[in-house]
């Protein structure tokens, strides 16, 4: 295979990333943000009194997370505005501005700025004094929340609704049926699954997309979880899937509502400890990030090893069908690539269903992101990068765009929902676990 451009540039993006690496930076638990921003007690909770002047506690904490991302090191260079996405479709944003709200104490909690940013790693990588900006950015929305502040959030705000629906649970006085959704009603008799494996699959959210978005987008999220099992199978595996698994809470915990996030996370930590599983795969870029990276700092390790479904089908011997070779362009979710360092294995898995893959000209470490993250802000910047980002992929001449984040895929299946840049730009956007499992060969 030839090297590709990051490849030729030193770095093979072998799918090692921890979510500790200059993609995004020290990425720190919460000792580094504070006890009473991480959850825990004490701190001021009114409202957004004190937000601007601040209190003494809340000083304190803001300049632990000061120190703790290198903010203090900011050259004002301007070097991340110059790669950010959001920069580009809108010029009153800039990375470093955040930066010298947080260092000023200028109204930092309060700015849109700070919802603006899609915590996409960008910048990191080309800033000369390390400032690790989107743990800053995450601490500060956790600062910014505990004092009763929030972000624009899409869709109504149903979709963190139903997570936060999700971590209250039983305590409500609701029964299972009445709360949760049917977590296995997606799977199909010839998928199948065991109690005994020593892979669990992690399902994460699709499921539910399909009551947002499969009328107005064609959405139809249970395939992600049904193609990533026959996957499975088809390699022998039949893994654990779990009747009482909820959000993996990575829309909330980057949303700022660290204690919601934190309810999540105990309890599927929990649920997947009972299992003895050695190893959790999930089809979900997000949900491979939070329980490999976020779990271990904010509710201590799983003692299982955490992959994306693209790498655990990467390197196996797939027995596909005979098949037309189409062309198909890969779109690297940020939370995969910059934020896990995942960047050839799904490339590989693609290939290896026999597929034609080509590059879009930002691709691997400079990909551009999808322009929609956690479900919060969505403005005209928003879109303008999405439609940027599908442009690109026509140019390759490619037949689909094809990503790993089922979510990357509703946010630019949404922009192709616009008549005219439907009518502008015929591509279509699918996810990999289904373009990998209908090329396979059953017989």
């Amino acid at each position: 295979m030839p090297l590709r451009a990051w490849e030729r540039a030193g770095g093979r993006g072998s799918g090692q990333g921890d979510g500790t690496g200059p993609a995004f930076g020290d990425q720190r638990g919460p000792a580094a943000i504070g006890p009473r921003a991480a959850g825990g007690r004490g701190g001021v909770r009114s409202g957004g009194q004190g937000v601007r002047g601040g209190t003494g506690r809340r000083v304190i904490t803001l300049q632990r997370t000061i120190a703790a991302t290198r903010a203090w090191a900011c050259l004002d260079c301007g070097k991340c505005t110059g790669v950010c996405p959001v920069s580009r479709h809108d010029g009153r944003f800039s990375p470093r501005r955040t930066v010298a709200d947080a260092l000023l104490g200028k109204n930092a909690l309060v700015s849109q700025r700070l919802w603006a940013c899609l915590t996409c790693g960008r910048c990191s990588p080309v800033c000369p004094a390390n400032v690790h900006y989107t743990t800053l950015v995450r601490d500060l929305r956790i600062e910014a929340h505990a004092v009763g502040e929030r972000g624009p959030c899409t869709h109504g705000d149903v979709i963190h609704g139903w997570m936060r629906m999700m971590a209250v649970g039983r305590s409500t006085g609701l029964t299972t049926r009445e709360w949760v959704q049917d977590r296995l009603g997606w799977l199909d008799d010839g998928l199948r699954t065991s109690l005994s494996s020593d892979t669990l699959f992690f399902v994460g959210c699709a499921p539910y997309y399909d009551v947002l978005f499969r009328d107005s987008l064609g959405i139809e999220g249970v395939q992600v979880p049904r193609a990533s099992v026959r996957l499975l199978n088809h390699l022998g595996i039949e893994p654990v899937v779990l009747p009482d698994e909820v959000c993996c809470g990575h829309d909330l915990l980057w949303e700022g509502d660290v204690a919601t996030f934190r309810r999540l996370a105990e309890r599927n930590a929990a649920l997947i400890r009972e299992t003895g599983v050695r190893r959790v795969v999930t089809g979900c870029a997000e949900c491979a990030r939070t329980l490999r990276v976020d779990y271990p700092q904010f509710v201590g390790p799983l003692g299982v090893e955490v992959l994306h479904l693209a790498e655990l089908i990467a390197d196996c011997k797939l027995q596909i069908a005979d098949c037309t070779l189409q062309r198909v362009t890969y779109h690297d979710p940020c939370r995969l690539g910059r934020h896990l360092g995942v960047y050839d294995p799904p490339r590989r898995a693609l290939e290896a269903a026999g597929y034609q893959v080509v590059e879009m000209a930002h691709s691997g470490p400079t990909a551009v992101c999808c322009g929609t993250s956690g479900w919060t802000d969505c403005g005209a910047a928003n879109k303008g990068i999405q439609v940027a980002r599908l442009r690109e992929a026509v140019a390759t001449g490619a037949e689909v765009l094809v990503t790993a984040c089922p979510k990357c895929q509703i946010h630019l299946k949404c922009a192709l929902a616009d008549k005219e840049v439907g009518a502008e730009i015929g591509i279509a956007v699918r996810d990999l676990g289904t373009m990998v499992a209908a090329q396979i060969n059953e017989q």
